[in-house]
């Protein structure tokens, strides 16, 4: 018996323990150190929050049993002979307000089971037609979560307003107001009803889910990429140690898990940086696929003499000492980073861009063919991957900026200090190109309609580019377009006409003079149809 008392006060002494370590290092890791993005974080977890099937409907449940009793109490204290002259109002005995209820309840809760089904349905067609990656597209539909949410609160509603209802309570009666606005909720549920089965019909659309993907993409590519050049950055990344940190003492970065990078937290993994005295460079970049034995990076240990290693004077915010990476270290850098073991939705803009591709490559496929669809599919790929070729993108190189010492009366008189900390991956616009356009591309070898609208892709692109690289680019992909067209389809007719239509493309593409110019396909057969209605005209 003593021995049992001992082993439970050990294990429990050990428990005690544990939770105060654990304690002690979660106030470590989350501490105003780590967490300088807190804003982000935040916005990310309220992302997912209202990204979750269930988020919305659980509060529209909660507003529902916060809203009887609330109605009922208001019922107790206002005046009946009011509620008599409103026209609108129940004003029955508690038989009629208990079959009213109970009527409602039972129908909405019908409805609730009606619109789940029509889910189910619409889910198990999309992921057959458009992929089971678009599925999440369908799930956090706010439309479709607030009917929901809508039918199930009423329900909620009802049951605790039922409850309330007593026929022999003289001094109270019937609540009815609270029946009242039951009644007003069933009707308003019987319009949102009408408006799902509309709203549905227009959600299982092609057009319809590209244009969203298309919509998720241009907002991706908003936040990423700016509308004009940053000169003070431009100016950092000159004077600072873009080109030296690659010599310095390197330490080799692992993911701390298995899964797919779906955040990069810069003002926590900056603050790092300046805590250790180094810079880290990621190789890894969002949407990527990581394990826990992956070189995702790298940290380069500043130098003891290098300038940046500020003795602790007057400026001692900016002393630096260089430290070799610990374990505190590796434990607040997995802050700095978000893994989930799916692919997530996220401000990655080629997630956005694979969806896309996505549907078109199922539309290929010999159940569907629908090359209609991967049309559409490359035309909004077009326009995405035109507004990035337009945008400035981002820079890889991102800086520490110390405060700014006001009690130092010659603060004013310096130059602007800054310190490189992280260097960041950014994709080209030809590896969004490959993995969007070239993907189609390698699926539809054998398909005309698709070939030449992705030979019209290079076109509309060129008007946005804006360097030689990107002329290149497009050009590369133009020569393959025509090599696979050239492999793969069927007639030596149709292969001359892509061919015909690449080289026109490649000539309108390199003239110099090629964005003040309309661009139009014409074929040897049509020239020779135009040839000969001019010749009988005249």
């Amino acid at each position: 018996m003593a021995a049992n008392d001992h082993a439970k006060n050990s294990l429990f002494t050990r428990a005690v323990n544990t939770g105060q370590n654990g304690l002690k290092n979660l106030a470590q890791l989350w501490s105003l150190k780590t967490l300088t993005d807190l804003p982000d974080r935040f916005r990310n977890l309220w992302e997912h929050l209202i990204g979750s099937y269930w988020f919305i409907p659980t509060a529209c449940v909660l507003v529902g049993i916060i809203l009887a009793p609330i109605l009922v109490t208001i019922d107790e204290h206002f005046d009946r002979e009011t509620v008599r002259e409103l026209s609108f109002a129940f004003t029955g005995d508690d038989d009629a307000a208990r079959a009213i209820m109970t009527a409602i309840a039972g129908a909405v809760l019908g409805v609730a089971g009606t619109t789940f089904s029509i889910t189910i349905a619409v889910l198990s067609m999309a992921s057959s037609q458009f992929g089971p990656r678009l599925l999440r597209n369908f799930l956090t539909d706010t439309p479709n979560q607030f009917v929901l949410g809508a039918f199930i609160g009423t329900f909620s509603y009802s049951l605790l307003v039922l409850k309330s209802i007593h026929k022999y309570d003289v001094a109270f009666g019937v609540p009815q107001l609270a029946v009242t606005f039951a009644i007003i909720m069933a009707i308003i549920c019987a319009l949102l009803l009408v408006y799902f089965v509309q709203h549905m019909v227009h959600a299982i659309q092609a057009s319809h889910v590209i244009q969203n993907a298309s919509n998720d993409a241009i907002k991706s590519i908003y936040h990423w990429y700016s509308d004009q050049c940053d000169i003070t950055h431009q100016r950092d990344v000159e004077d600072n140690d873009v080109e030296q940190f690659y010599a310095w003492p390197k330490t080799t970065i692992y993911s701390p898990s298995c899964g797919y990078l779906q955040q990069i937290y810069l003002e926590s993994l900056i603050t790092l940086t300046q805590d250790y005295g180094g810079v880290v460079q990621l190789h890894a970049n969002l949407g990527d696929f990581v394990t826990d034995k992956n070189v995702i990076g790298y940290f380069y240990q500043r130098p003891a003499d290098h300038p940046n290693n500020l003795k602790r004077t007057k400026t001692a915010h900016l002393a630096v000492i260089p430290r070799t990476p610990d374990g505190m270290f590796w434990q607040r850098f997995a802050t700095c980073i978000r893994i989930e073991q799916r692919v997530t939705h996220s401000n990655d803009i080629a997630y956005s861009l694979g969806q896309m591709t996505e549907i078109a490559v199922r539309a290929l496929s010999p159940g569907i063919n629908d090359p209609k669809t991967a049309v559409n599919c490359v035309q909004s790929l077009t326009t995405c991957l035109s507004i990035i070729m337009r945008r400035q993108p981002p820079s890889p190189y991102h800086f520490y900026t110390p405060p700014t010492q006001n009690d130092d009366a010659d603060t004013s008189s310096e130059q602007r200090f800054t310190m490189l900390a992280v260097v960041t991956h950014t994709p080209r616009i030809s590896d969004f190109i490959d993995t969007s356009l070239g993907e189609i591309r390698r699926y539809a070898t054998a398909d005309l309609m698709v070939l030449k609208a992705l030979c019209q892709a290079m076109v509309d692109l060129n008007y946005a580019r804006v360097n030689t690289a990107q002329q290149q680019t497009l050009l590369h992909e133009l020569k393959l377009v025509a090599r696979a067209g050239e492999e793969n389809l069927s007639y030596i007719e149709l292969i001359d006409d892509l061919k015909a239509m690449c080289q026109q493309a490649k000539q309108f593409i390199l003239d110099d003079d090629a964005a003040h110019q309309y661009f139009t396909y014409v074929g040897e057969f049509a020239a020779h149809i135009d040839k000969a209605l001019q010749t009988e005209s005249s």
